[in-house]
Protein backbone atom coordinates (compact mmCIF):
# COMPACT_ATOMS: atom_id res chain seq x y z
CA UNK A 1 0.00 0.00 0.00
CA UNK A 2 1.67 3.16 -1.15
CA UNK A 3 -0.24 5.29 1.34
CA UNK A 4 0.26 3.03 4.36
CA UNK A 5 1.96 4.31 7.46
CA UNK A 6 3.11 2.18 10.33
CA UNK A 7 2.76 3.13 13.99
CA UNK A 8 5.16 1.69 16.53
CA UNK A 9 3.73 0.91 19.93
CA UNK A 10 6.16 -1.22 21.92
CA UNK A 11 8.91 -3.73 21.44
CA UNK A 12 6.56 -6.67 21.59
CA UNK A 13 3.36 -5.23 20.09
CA UNK A 14 2.71 -3.51 16.81
CA UNK A 15 0.01 -2.33 14.50
CA UNK A 16 -0.44 -0.34 11.36
CA UNK A 17 -2.30 2.82 10.59
CA UNK A 18 -3.45 2.67 7.00
CA UNK A 19 -5.37 5.16 4.93
CA UNK A 20 -7.16 4.72 1.63
CA UNK A 21 -9.77 6.86 -0.06
CA UNK A 22 -13.13 5.85 -0.09
CA UNK A 23 -31.81 -26.80 20.61
CA UNK A 24 -29.00 -26.97 22.69
CA UNK A 25 -28.39 -26.41 26.38
CA UNK A 26 -25.60 -24.08 27.30
CA UNK A 27 -22.78 -24.90 29.66
CA UNK A 28 -20.69 -22.57 31.76
CA UNK A 29 -17.68 -20.98 30.03
CA UNK A 30 -14.48 -22.89 30.56
CA UNK A 31 -10.98 -21.85 29.64
CA UNK A 32 -8.93 -24.90 30.53
CA UNK A 33 -5.84 -25.07 28.32
CA UNK A 34 -6.61 -28.69 27.47
CA UNK A 35 -9.83 -29.59 25.63
CA UNK A 36 -12.12 -31.56 27.90
CA UNK A 37 -12.02 -34.69 25.78
CA UNK A 38 -8.47 -34.31 24.52
CA UNK A 39 -7.35 -34.34 20.90
CA UNK A 40 -8.47 -36.67 18.19
CA UNK A 41 -6.28 -39.71 17.55
CA UNK A 42 -5.71 -38.74 13.95
CA UNK A 43 -2.38 -37.12 13.06
CA UNK A 44 -4.40 -34.60 11.06
CA UNK A 45 -5.69 -31.41 12.63
CA UNK A 46 -9.44 -31.49 13.04
CA UNK A 47 -11.54 -28.35 12.73
CA UNK A 48 -15.07 -28.19 14.11
CA UNK A 49 -17.53 -29.62 11.60
CA UNK A 50 -19.30 -27.04 9.45
CA UNK A 51 -23.09 -26.94 9.81
CA UNK A 52 -25.82 -24.76 8.33
CA UNK A 53 -28.95 -23.04 9.59
CA UNK A 54 -31.31 -20.43 8.17
CA UNK A 55 -30.49 -17.37 10.26
CA UNK A 56 -29.78 -17.63 13.99
CA UNK A 57 -26.61 -19.59 14.66
CA UNK A 58 -26.59 -18.91 18.43
CA UNK A 59 -22.88 -18.41 18.08
CA UNK A 60 -22.17 -22.04 17.32
CA UNK A 61 -18.70 -22.43 15.88
CA UNK A 62 -18.45 -23.02 12.13
CA UNK A 63 -22.18 -22.67 11.49
CA UNK A 64 -23.34 -20.96 8.29
CA UNK A 65 -26.46 -18.80 8.23
CA UNK A 66 -27.94 -18.98 4.75
CA UNK A 67 -30.08 -15.86 5.32
CA UNK A 68 -27.24 -13.77 6.67
CA UNK A 69 -27.47 -10.39 4.96
CA UNK A 70 -24.04 -9.12 5.99
CA UNK A 71 -21.55 -11.67 4.67
CA UNK A 72 -21.05 -15.18 3.35
CA UNK A 73 -18.22 -17.50 4.38
CA UNK A 74 -16.50 -20.20 2.35
CA UNK A 75 -13.76 -22.55 3.56
CA UNK A 76 -11.63 -25.01 1.61
CA UNK A 77 -8.63 -27.01 2.78
CA UNK A 78 -6.29 -29.77 1.68
CA UNK A 79 -3.13 -31.30 3.10
CA UNK A 80 -1.45 -30.94 -0.28
CA UNK A 81 1.80 -32.80 -0.69
CA UNK A 82 2.40 -33.06 3.06
CA UNK A 83 1.90 -36.36 4.89
CA UNK A 84 -0.44 -34.82 7.46
CA UNK A 85 -2.76 -31.84 7.76
CA UNK A 86 -1.68 -29.33 10.41
CA UNK A 87 -4.05 -26.45 9.55
CA UNK A 88 -7.30 -25.53 11.27
CA UNK A 89 -9.92 -22.87 10.74
CA UNK A 90 -12.89 -21.28 12.52
CA UNK A 91 -15.67 -18.77 12.02
CA UNK A 92 -18.61 -17.51 14.08
CA UNK A 93 -21.60 -15.78 12.50
CA UNK A 94 -23.27 -13.01 14.56
CA UNK A 95 -20.33 -13.13 16.96
CA UNK A 96 -21.27 -12.12 20.52
CA UNK A 97 -24.92 -12.46 19.44
CA UNK A 98 -24.87 -9.18 17.54
CA UNK A 99 -26.38 -9.37 14.10
CA UNK A 100 -23.83 -8.70 11.40
CA UNK A 101 -20.74 -9.30 13.50
CA UNK A 102 -18.36 -12.10 12.63
CA UNK A 103 -15.17 -13.81 13.68
CA UNK A 104 -12.93 -15.60 11.18
CA UNK A 105 -9.56 -17.32 11.55
CA UNK A 106 -7.02 -19.65 9.97
CA UNK A 107 -4.31 -21.41 11.99
CA UNK A 108 -1.29 -22.96 10.27
CA UNK A 109 0.40 -25.54 12.48
CA UNK A 110 3.98 -26.78 12.50
CA UNK A 111 5.81 -29.49 14.47
CA UNK A 112 2.46 -31.18 14.98
CA UNK A 113 -1.25 -30.47 14.77
CA UNK A 114 -2.10 -29.72 18.40
CA UNK A 115 -1.62 -25.96 18.58
CA UNK A 116 -3.60 -25.29 15.40
CA UNK A 117 -6.34 -27.77 16.28
CA UNK A 118 -6.73 -26.31 19.77
CA UNK A 119 -6.81 -22.74 18.47
CA UNK A 120 -9.43 -23.65 15.91
CA UNK A 121 -11.72 -24.79 18.72
CA UNK A 122 -10.86 -22.24 21.39
CA UNK A 123 -9.41 -18.97 20.11
CA UNK A 124 -12.82 -17.32 19.64
CA UNK A 125 -13.69 -18.12 23.26
CA UNK A 126 -10.63 -16.29 24.48
CA UNK A 127 -11.50 -13.26 22.39
CA UNK A 128 -15.00 -13.18 23.84
CA UNK A 129 -13.56 -13.57 27.33
CA UNK A 130 -11.28 -10.59 26.70
CA UNK A 131 -14.27 -8.55 25.52
CA UNK A 132 -16.11 -9.39 28.74
CA UNK A 133 -13.20 -8.67 31.04
CA UNK A 134 -12.05 -5.42 29.43
CA UNK A 135 -15.06 -3.63 27.91
CA UNK A 136 -13.25 -0.30 27.76
CA UNK A 137 -10.13 -1.60 26.02
CA UNK A 138 -9.64 -0.85 22.34
CA UNK A 139 -10.25 -3.78 20.02
CA UNK A 140 -6.64 -3.88 18.75
CA UNK A 141 -5.45 -4.07 22.37
CA UNK A 142 -8.06 -6.74 23.08
CA UNK A 143 -6.73 -8.77 20.18
CA UNK A 144 -3.22 -8.36 21.54
CA UNK A 145 -4.45 -9.50 24.97
CA UNK A 146 -6.19 -12.49 23.41
CA UNK A 147 -3.14 -13.59 21.43
CA UNK A 148 -1.02 -13.49 24.58
CA UNK A 149 -3.65 -15.39 26.60
CA UNK A 150 -3.86 -18.10 23.94
CA UNK A 151 -0.08 -18.25 23.73
CA UNK A 152 0.13 -18.72 27.51
CA UNK A 153 -2.53 -21.44 27.40
CA UNK A 154 -0.56 -23.35 24.77
CA UNK A 155 2.60 -23.05 26.83
CA UNK A 156 0.76 -24.43 29.85
CA UNK A 157 -0.57 -27.26 27.71
CA UNK A 158 2.99 -28.10 26.68
CA UNK A 159 4.13 -28.04 30.29
CA UNK A 160 1.29 -30.27 31.47
CA UNK A 161 2.06 -32.79 28.72
CA UNK A 162 5.73 -32.94 29.78
CA UNK A 163 6.71 -31.52 26.42
CA UNK A 164 4.85 -34.10 24.36
CA UNK A 165 2.60 -31.39 22.96
CA UNK A 166 5.09 -28.80 21.81
CA UNK A 167 3.81 -27.61 18.46
CA UNK A 168 3.04 -24.09 17.34
CA UNK A 169 0.96 -22.35 14.73
CA UNK A 170 0.80 -19.12 12.85
CA UNK A 171 -2.54 -17.33 13.00
CA UNK A 172 -4.57 -14.82 11.06
CA UNK A 173 -7.81 -13.61 12.65
CA UNK A 174 -10.45 -11.08 11.65
CA UNK A 175 -13.19 -9.58 13.83
CA UNK A 176 -15.97 -7.80 11.93
CA UNK A 177 -17.51 -5.45 14.50
CA UNK A 178 -20.66 -3.31 14.32
CA UNK A 179 -20.08 0.00 16.09
CA UNK A 180 -21.11 3.65 16.10
CA UNK A 181 -19.11 6.63 14.88
CA UNK A 182 -17.34 6.85 18.25
CA UNK A 183 -16.11 3.29 18.03
CA UNK A 184 -18.58 2.12 20.70
CA UNK A 185 -21.59 -0.15 20.78
CA UNK A 186 -23.93 2.34 22.42
CA UNK A 187 -26.94 0.60 20.88
CA UNK A 188 -26.59 -2.23 23.40
CA UNK A 189 -28.85 -1.92 26.45
CA UNK A 190 -27.22 -3.25 29.61
CA UNK A 191 -30.69 -3.84 31.10
CA UNK A 192 -31.92 -5.85 28.14
CA UNK A 193 -33.00 -9.50 28.64
CA UNK A 194 -30.10 -11.90 29.10
CA UNK A 195 -28.48 -13.36 26.04
CA UNK A 196 -26.06 -16.21 25.67
CA UNK A 197 -22.33 -15.93 25.28
CA UNK A 198 -22.87 -17.57 21.99
CA UNK A 199 -19.38 -18.53 20.84
CA UNK A 200 -18.42 -19.85 24.27
CA UNK A 201 -21.35 -21.84 25.50
CA UNK A 202 -23.04 -23.04 22.37
CA UNK A 203 -19.81 -24.12 20.76
CA UNK A 204 -18.55 -25.80 23.91
CA UNK A 205 -21.66 -27.95 24.13
CA UNK A 206 -21.61 -28.74 20.43
CA UNK A 207 -17.88 -29.38 20.40
CA UNK A 208 -18.03 -31.70 23.39
CA UNK A 209 -20.73 -33.73 21.70
CA UNK A 210 -18.52 -34.10 18.65
CA UNK A 211 -15.49 -35.02 20.73
CA UNK A 212 -17.38 -37.93 22.31
CA UNK A 213 -17.29 -39.56 18.91
CA UNK A 214 -13.84 -39.18 18.49
CA UNK A 215 7.17 -6.79 18.28
CA UNK A 216 7.03 -5.51 14.81
CA UNK A 217 8.27 -1.89 14.58
CA UNK A 218 7.46 -1.03 10.96
CA UNK A 219 6.68 -2.65 7.66
CA UNK A 220 5.01 -2.46 4.30
CA UNK A 221 1.72 -3.98 3.36
CA UNK A 222 -0.41 -4.52 0.25
CA UNK A 223 0.36 -6.24 -2.96
CA UNK A 224 1.38 -2.85 -4.36
CA UNK A 225 4.71 -3.25 -2.63
CA UNK A 226 5.33 -6.76 -3.83
CA UNK A 227 3.98 -10.25 -3.78
CA UNK A 228 4.34 -10.46 -1.09
CA UNK A 229 -14.46 -8.64 12.70
CA UNK A 230 -39.54 -4.33 29.76
CA UNK A 231 -41.14 -7.51 30.51
CA UNK A 232 -43.16 -8.98 33.35
CA UNK A 233 -41.98 -9.33 36.93
CA UNK A 234 -41.04 -12.96 36.35
CA UNK A 235 -38.86 -11.98 33.38
CA UNK A 236 -37.11 -9.33 35.45
CA UNK A 237 -36.53 -11.82 38.25
CA UNK A 238 -35.06 -14.30 35.79
CA UNK A 239 -32.85 -11.60 34.32
CA UNK A 240 -31.57 -10.53 37.74
CA UNK A 241 -30.95 -14.12 38.78
CA UNK A 242 -28.93 -14.83 35.66
CA UNK A 243 -26.92 -11.65 36.01
CA UNK A 244 -26.19 -12.49 39.65
CA UNK A 245 -25.09 -15.99 38.69
CA UNK A 246 -22.80 -14.55 36.06
CA UNK A 247 -21.15 -12.12 38.39
CA UNK A 248 -20.24 -15.09 40.55
CA UNK A 249 -18.32 -16.56 37.63
CA UNK A 250 -15.89 -13.73 37.90
CA UNK A 251 -14.01 -13.42 35.76
CA UNK A 252 -1.70 -3.47 22.63
CA UNK A 253 -1.69 -1.57 19.94
CA UNK A 254 -2.65 1.60 18.01
CA UNK A 255 -4.53 1.30 14.74
CA UNK A 256 -5.76 3.62 12.07
CA UNK A 257 -8.64 3.26 9.68
CA UNK A 258 -8.83 2.66 5.96
CA UNK A 259 -11.64 5.22 5.90
CA UNK A 260 -8.97 7.89 5.85
CA UNK A 261 -9.16 9.14 9.42
CA UNK A 262 -8.31 7.84 12.85
CA UNK A 263 -11.18 6.42 14.82
CA UNK A 264 -11.71 7.00 18.56
CA UNK A 265 -10.23 4.15 20.53
CA UNK A 266 -12.71 3.72 23.37
CA UNK A 267 -15.12 1.01 22.21
CA UNK A 268 -17.25 -0.23 25.08
CA UNK A 269 -19.38 -3.32 25.05
CA UNK A 270 -22.26 -3.49 27.48
CA UNK A 271 -23.43 -6.91 26.41
CA UNK A 272 -24.76 -9.12 29.19
CA UNK A 273 -22.93 -12.23 30.24
CA UNK A 274 -24.12 -15.81 30.12
CA UNK A 275 -25.73 -17.67 32.96
CA UNK A 276 -24.60 -21.28 33.10
CA UNK A 277 -28.29 -22.22 33.38
CA UNK A 278 -29.41 -20.22 30.37
CA UNK A 279 -31.07 -22.13 27.56
CA UNK A 280 -31.65 -21.42 23.92
CA UNK A 281 -34.99 -19.77 24.71
CA UNK A 282 -33.11 -16.97 26.48
CA UNK A 283 -30.87 -16.26 23.54
CA UNK A 284 -31.77 -13.13 21.64
CA UNK A 285 -29.68 -11.77 18.81
CA UNK A 286 -29.13 -8.05 19.27
CA UNK A 287 -30.04 -6.00 16.19
CA UNK A 288 -27.95 -2.88 15.57
CA UNK A 289 -29.82 0.15 14.21
CA UNK A 290 -29.14 1.44 10.72
CA UNK A 291 -26.25 3.82 10.31
CA UNK A 292 -23.69 1.73 12.18
CA UNK A 293 -20.13 1.31 10.90
CA UNK A 294 -18.73 -2.06 9.96
CA UNK A 295 -15.14 -2.18 11.16
CA UNK A 296 -12.79 -5.03 10.35
CA UNK A 297 -10.10 -5.67 12.97
CA UNK A 298 -7.42 -8.00 11.66
CA UNK A 299 -4.53 -9.54 13.61
CA UNK A 300 -1.84 -12.03 12.71
CA UNK A 301 1.27 -13.71 14.05
CA UNK A 302 3.55 -15.40 11.54
CA UNK A 303 2.99 -15.60 7.80
CA UNK A 304 -0.70 -16.47 7.63
CA UNK A 305 -2.15 -13.56 5.73
CA UNK A 306 -5.32 -11.49 5.36
CA UNK A 307 -6.05 -9.61 2.12
CA UNK A 308 -8.99 -7.29 1.50
CA UNK A 309 -10.38 -6.50 -1.92
CA UNK A 310 -11.32 -2.83 -2.14
CA UNK A 311 -12.89 -2.13 -5.50
CA UNK A 312 -10.73 -4.90 -6.90
CA UNK A 313 -7.48 -3.63 -5.40
CA UNK A 314 -5.69 -5.99 -3.03
CA UNK A 315 -5.01 -4.43 0.37
CA UNK A 316 -2.95 -6.51 2.77
CA UNK A 317 -4.16 -6.25 6.36
CA UNK A 318 -1.44 -8.37 7.94
CA UNK A 319 2.34 -8.56 8.11
CA UNK A 320 4.49 -11.59 7.30
CA UNK A 321 6.70 -12.31 10.31
CA UNK A 322 9.60 -14.22 8.78
CA UNK A 323 13.23 -14.75 9.60
CA UNK A 324 14.12 -13.06 6.34
CA UNK A 325 12.60 -9.79 7.58
CA UNK A 326 15.41 -7.49 8.71
CA UNK A 327 13.53 -5.87 11.56
CA UNK A 328 12.28 -9.18 12.92
CA UNK A 329 15.80 -10.57 12.63
CA UNK A 330 17.15 -7.60 14.59
CA UNK A 331 14.56 -8.14 17.32
CA UNK A 332 15.66 -11.75 17.64
CA UNK A 333 19.39 -10.99 17.71
CA UNK A 334 18.78 -8.23 20.26
CA UNK A 335 17.08 -10.85 22.43
CA UNK A 336 20.15 -13.08 22.22
CA UNK A 337 19.08 -15.39 19.42
CA UNK A 338 20.23 -15.68 15.83
CA UNK A 339 18.81 -16.14 12.36
CA UNK A 340 20.50 -18.59 10.02
CA UNK A 341 19.29 -19.29 6.50
CA UNK A 342 16.13 -17.31 7.28
CA UNK A 343 15.30 -19.46 10.31
CA UNK A 344 15.19 -18.50 13.98
CA UNK A 345 18.11 -20.26 15.66
CA UNK A 346 18.35 -22.24 12.44
CA UNK A 347 15.03 -23.97 13.13
CA UNK A 348 11.83 -21.98 12.56
CA UNK A 349 11.11 -19.88 9.47
CA UNK A 350 8.52 -17.67 11.18
CA UNK A 351 9.45 -15.20 13.90
CA UNK A 352 6.05 -15.00 15.58
CA UNK A 353 3.58 -17.74 16.40
CA UNK A 354 1.26 -19.17 19.02
CA UNK A 355 2.81 -22.03 20.97
CA UNK A 356 6.42 -23.04 20.24
CA UNK A 357 7.03 -22.66 23.97
CA UNK A 358 10.62 -23.88 23.74
CA UNK A 359 11.44 -20.86 21.55
CA UNK A 360 9.16 -18.33 23.22
CA UNK A 361 12.04 -16.04 24.14
CA UNK A 362 12.48 -15.27 20.46
CA UNK A 363 9.35 -16.47 18.63
CA UNK A 364 6.79 -14.25 20.31
CA UNK A 365 3.00 -14.36 20.10
CA UNK A 366 2.48 -10.60 19.75
CA UNK A 367 0.20 -9.87 16.79
CA UNK A 368 0.29 -7.23 14.11
CA UNK A 369 -3.10 -5.52 14.02
CA UNK A 370 -5.01 -3.33 11.60
CA UNK A 371 -8.36 -1.55 11.78
CA UNK A 372 -10.38 -1.01 8.62
CA UNK A 373 -13.75 0.68 8.30
CA UNK A 374 -15.53 -1.14 5.53
CA UNK A 375 -17.19 0.77 2.72
CA UNK A 376 -19.27 -0.03 -0.34
CA UNK A 377 -16.13 -0.70 -2.36
CA UNK A 378 -15.10 -3.64 -0.19
CA UNK A 379 -15.90 -6.91 -1.94
CA UNK A 380 -14.29 -9.70 -0.01
CA UNK A 381 -11.64 -10.79 2.48
CA UNK A 382 -9.22 -13.69 2.02
CA UNK A 383 -7.64 -15.37 5.04
CA UNK A 384 -5.16 -18.09 4.20
CA UNK A 385 -1.98 -19.82 5.29
CA UNK A 386 1.27 -19.49 3.38
CA UNK A 387 0.45 -22.62 1.41
CA UNK A 388 -1.62 -20.31 -0.78
CA UNK A 389 0.54 -17.20 -0.65
CA UNK A 390 3.68 -19.13 -1.62
CA UNK A 391 2.26 -19.56 -5.12
CA UNK A 392 0.08 -16.49 -5.75
CA UNK A 393 0.31 -12.77 -5.08
CA UNK A 394 -2.26 -10.76 -3.13
CA UNK A 395 -3.55 -9.12 -6.29
CA UNK A 396 -3.50 -12.38 -8.19
CA UNK A 397 -5.72 -14.00 -5.56
CA UNK A 398 -8.19 -11.11 -5.64
CA UNK A 399 -8.30 -11.11 -9.44
CA UNK A 400 -8.88 -14.86 -9.52
CA UNK A 401 -11.96 -14.93 -7.30
CA UNK A 402 -13.51 -11.47 -7.53
CA UNK A 403 -15.88 -12.57 -10.33
CA UNK A 404 -16.96 -15.59 -8.23
CA UNK A 405 -20.02 -14.56 -6.20
CA UNK A 406 -20.30 -17.68 -4.03
CA UNK A 407 -17.78 -17.61 -1.18
CA UNK A 408 -17.44 -21.40 -1.04
CA UNK A 409 -16.77 -21.62 -4.74
CA UNK A 410 -14.25 -18.80 -4.41
CA UNK A 411 -12.35 -20.55 -1.61
CA UNK A 412 -12.29 -23.75 -3.64
CA UNK A 413 -10.95 -21.93 -6.66
CA UNK A 414 -8.04 -20.55 -4.65
CA UNK A 415 -7.36 -23.99 -3.17
CA UNK A 416 -7.37 -25.62 -6.60
CA UNK A 417 -5.02 -22.94 -7.87
CA UNK A 418 -2.54 -23.58 -5.06
CA UNK A 419 -2.60 -27.34 -5.58
CA UNK A 420 -2.28 -27.08 -9.34
CA UNK A 421 0.68 -24.74 -8.93
CA UNK A 422 2.51 -27.26 -6.77
CA UNK A 423 2.43 -25.65 -3.36
CA UNK A 424 4.55 -27.70 -1.01
CA UNK A 425 2.47 -26.98 2.08
CA UNK A 426 -0.96 -27.60 3.57
CA UNK A 427 -3.51 -25.16 2.22
CA UNK A 428 -6.45 -23.60 4.05
CA UNK A 429 -8.43 -20.75 2.50
CA UNK A 430 -11.27 -18.82 4.09
CA UNK A 431 -13.16 -16.33 1.93
CA UNK A 432 -15.61 -13.82 3.39
CA UNK A 433 -17.72 -12.10 0.77
CA UNK A 434 -19.34 -8.91 2.05
CA UNK A 435 -22.89 -8.00 1.14
CA UNK A 436 -24.04 -4.45 0.47
CA UNK A 437 -25.55 -2.73 3.49
CA UNK A 438 -27.86 0.21 4.05
CA UNK A 439 -25.59 1.81 6.60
Amino acid sequence: MSDATIAETSEMTSSSTTSLSPSQSFTAPSFSPMPQNGFSDSPNARSKSITTTDLDTYGILNRHATKNTFFQVGVSEDKGSRRTMEDAHSFVTDFDNIRGQGFFAVFDGHAGKHAAEWCGSNFHEYLLKSLRESPNMTIPDLLNKTFHAVDAALSKMCEESDGKIHSGCTAVTAFLRIEDAQGKQSFLDVDSPPTADSPISAQNTNSNLDEMGSTHESGESSDDVGKDSKGSKSKKTTSNRIKKALRSLGSGSLSGSLSGSLSPKTPKSTSPTLSPKASVENVQVRLPPEGMRRVLYCANAGDARGVLSRNGKAVRLTYDHKGSDKQEAKRITDAGGFVMSGRVNGVLAVTRSLGDSSMKEFVVGSPYTTETELCEDDDLLILACDGLWDVISDQGAVDLIRPVQDAQDASRKLLDYALSHHTTDNVTVEVIRFKKQKL
